[in-house]
Order: C-alpha cells, then structure tokens, then sequence
C-alpha cells in the first residue's frame, strides 16, 4: 500500500510539474487536476513494485533528490558536452575504433546500474549493451576504443569518464 501511495504520489507530483500554467485553479484547470489524479492512479497501481522495489525509498530523501537535481545540469551534463564534441570531432575525422568493452563500475544497486547504464546510453557515441549480473560489470559499445583497450578484460570506470567520475555522483544518489 505504501508503494502504491508513493508512486502514485509521485506521478500526480510530475503531472502538475508537467501541465502546469495552463488553468483556471491556481496553474491548473479542475479537469486537468481530475485527469491527474486518475493518470497517478493509475500509475501507482501498475508500477508500484517497479519503482518501489525491495521497499527501498531511498530517493524519497530530500538530499538524493537535491543530488539528483545537481547531477543531471551538472557532471551528467558535463560528459554529454564532452561526448557530443568528440562524436562530432570523430565523425569529421573519421578516427574511429568501434568496439564493445567491459567496465567495472563498483555499483552494487539495481537503480544505481540502472542509472549508469541510462546515462552511458544517452551520451552520443556509447550504448550500454548488457550486464553482467553477478559482478555488476557494463558491456559499453564505444564509438573509440582505446588503443590496447579492446585486449583489457575489464577497465574501470574512472578511466572511462575521466574528471567526471559519473559512478561516484550516482552512488550518493542511489545507493
């Protein structure tokens, strides 16, 4: 019941985030407020046990959601300027060494992985293409694979992210 409540608590939160400046009530029209409540209901019910998994409300604390509101504009923005212009750079050049390899990320959460493998993702030039349940460990198709890296069983991440040590700034957040 918990997790229904918080989950579709936070939904009803998003859609106001979402729709607001659009209304007669405050930001909001009655029938957008209705239409909320029924969309969080309804979102409560069918993902409750996704996003309240094992009971965990670990990002209901006011500082992960602080940290996750500075890592998003912040380090997360940073590697996506950084990726954007070496994609651009690689493409114009066409210096580039496509490869999969394996990265060590020393998350041990399943949102913590979670949240890595969306970031890598949504950086041009890499994709997260699998994990090894067991050890944690992402499979990254880079658009340049280091010299030697290809042959290197696992590589950490603070090699791969450079300054930006994007594992660290996700485990405050979740873990």
């Amino acid at each position: 019941m918990i997790a229904f409540l918080v989950t579709a608590g936070m939904a009803f939160l998003l859609y106001l985030v979402l729709t607001a400046g659009s209304g007669s009530i405050g930001l909001w029209s009655f029938s957008e407020l209705v239409m909320g409540v029924v969309l969080a209901l309804l979102t409560g019910l069918v993902a409750r046990k996704f996003l309240c998994r094992y009971k965990s409300y670990r990002l209901l604390s006011p500082l992960r959601l602080l940290l996750l509101l500075v890592y998003v504009p912040g380090p997360f923005f940073v590697e996506l300027t950084k990726a954007n212009l070496d994609v651009a750079y690689r493409v114009i050049t066409m210096k580039i060494r496509p490869g999969i390899v394996r990265v060590h990320s020393g998350l041990k959460t399943d949102l913590g992985i979670f949240m890595l493998a969306n970031s890598i993702t949504l950086t041009p030039g890499t994709l997260s293409v699998g994990i090894d349940e067991t050890t944690n460990d992402l499979f990254i198709h880079n658009i340049n694979v280091g010299e030697g890296d290809e042959k290197r069983e696992i590589i950490e991440s603070t090699e791969l992210f450079g300054l930006v040590n994007l594992p660290a700034w996700i485990r405050r957040i979740a873990e």
